[in-house]
């Protein structure tokens, strides 16, 4: 039998609760208790993805989730993504209108250069526009040649500024996968806050070699595609349990400041004429309750940074 090397347990960073220097380690209930505008006591931030699946995917490293699955080529999939884009975005944008949500759209700068119409309508509206990396098949991943990294994220975000007119702050990975190099060539390029770690309900601060990050409660377990396509759970099931997390949220802020309750969406999930309702019960209860503060993630980014001092 193989014996493991002495050194098989020795860690750069060896730290109470984690061994990374990413983050100072806390418990939520122990930090400062935060205050949204007008005494509001749930930030609502709702995350539209508006994404690029192309065709003839690599796959490197990895198949991303959503992303075509069967041989070249995958028109079922590539077609229904592209569905969400031609008609469920507009079912989306009409129902946030209806119950005045103020969206968040995350967006792969290949698509803003694909389809200029719809594009425009979001610059159009006002929004803020976060940028979802490239395209669905532009992974980030540990291994990761640096300097080819480095080019990407700059060119994602130079070309989606350029196409937007906005100084776009926010970023959200495809797949939400990163390599141990992402975070500080992002700050390297005037990101402010992001949305890959899923490990908390509240921003925190992040550390880099090029300054603090936040990073933002974007959670999986609340994702559309998560629990529709992956957990195979109906769309009843995912309002309802939107609906579970809420009322969670808003009983734990009445003790413990204001909490964030981050919705991650898609147009081709839940854009869908047997989905959608689903979705506007959500809204409507959410855009009508008095404790609910509607809002962009640069927003509570910056509500929240603007508390920590």
């Amino acid at each position: 039998m193989a014996t493991l090397n002495d050194d098989y347990l020795k860690y750069p960073e060896r730290s109470y609760g984690m061994d990374h220097d990413r983050y100072e380690w806390s418990m939520l209930q122990n930090r400062k208790a935060v205050e949204w505008p007008n005494e509001k006591k749930i930030a609502l931030w709702v995350n539209v993805g508006l994404q690029f699946f192309p065709l003839n995917q690599k796959g490197i490293p990895f198949k991303v989730p959503g992303g075509m699955t069967k041989p070249y080529p995958d028109l079922r999939h590539y077609s229904l993504r592209d569905y969400g884009n031609r008609v469920g975005i507009y079912r989306f944008l009409k129902a946030f209108d209806n119950y005045d949500i103020t969206p968040t759209f995350a967006m792969n700068t290949r698509l803003a250069e694909r389809i200029p119409y719809l594009a425009n309508t979001i610059i159009e509206r006002g929004d803020e526009i976060m940028c979802h990396g490239f395209d669905m098949d532009k992974l980030h991943y540990g291994g990761q040649d640096p300097s080819e990294e480095k080019e990407l994220i700059k060119m994602s975000l130079d070309r989606l500024r350029n196409l937007t007119g906005q100084d776009i702050t926010g970023w959200i990975s495809p797949a939400k996968n990163e390599s141990e190099n992402t975070p500080d060539i992002l700050a390297e390029n005037g990101i402010n806050h992001f949305c890959d770690w899923v490990n908390d309900d509240m921003p925190y601060e992040f550390n880099t070699k090029n300054g603090m990050l936040t990073a933002m409660p974007l959670p999986t377990e609340l994702d559309d595609y998560f629990i529709i396509n992956n957990n195979l759970h109906s769309a009843e099931d995912w309002a309802d349990q939107v609906d579970d997390a809420f009322e969670f949220l808003l009983q734990e802020s009445k003790s413990s400041g204001g909490r964030v309750l981050g919705l991650n969406i898609h147009p081709w999930v839940l854009g869908q004429p047997h989905r959608i309702q689903y979705l506007e019960r959500v809204l409507e209860k959410l855009g009508s309750h008095a404790d609910v503060w509607s809002t962009s993630a640069v927003s509570i980014a910056n509500t929240w940074k603007n508390q920590q001092n």
